[in-house]
């Protein structure tokens, strides 16, 4: 995986990685542009990220083994953070989770109201169909004649 950073953890051998890609540019989005970080820095913070996860996930997992629940969800990683001291965490973990509890259950509704169109697929389709071609027309309109590649 050369585009990844990855890191072993204990026993198992587990493989754990991050994509060097998305790491890379949260490192830089946080930084002031007339400062670089050398690559040795950058691994040591993807192995830090690894790691922070894997003490939030094993913690959460304990906490829903404790539940005797099987899936673990947002409320066990908040529960691990407070348990591990990670307070300050505590407002903008639980803003991203109602901002993705939110926008789940708007998919849910756009599922819901196909579901209760009253049109078969092959309606559905169609309809689909139709739409593209409405959209295809006023792109061409709007770009004139198109000549051929």
């Amino acid at each position: 995986m050369d585009d990844d950073y990855e890191t072993t953890t204990g026993g198992a051998e587990e493989e754990l990685s991050l994509p060097k890609a998305t790491v890379t540019k949260v490192i830089q989005d946080m930084m002031p542009d007339d400062l670089s970080c050398a690559k040795e820095t950058k691994d040591l913070i993807a192995d830090c990220c690894v790691e922070f996860i894997h003490l939030i996930s094993g913690e959460a997992n304990e906490i829903c083994e404790r539940e005797q629940k099987k899936t673990i969800n947002g409320e066990h990683i908040i529960a691990a953070l407070q348990t591990l001291g990670f307070e300050n965490y505590l407002k903008d973990v639980t803003d991203v989770m109602n901002d993705h509890n939110k926008q789940a259950k708007e998919r849910e509704k756009r599922v819901d109201k196909l579901k209760t169109s009253g049109m078969t697929q092959e309606e559905l389709e169609k309809a689909q169909e139709q739409l593209f071609a409405q959209a295809r027309m006023r792109m061409q309109s709007q770009s004139g004649p198109s000549s051929p590649s």
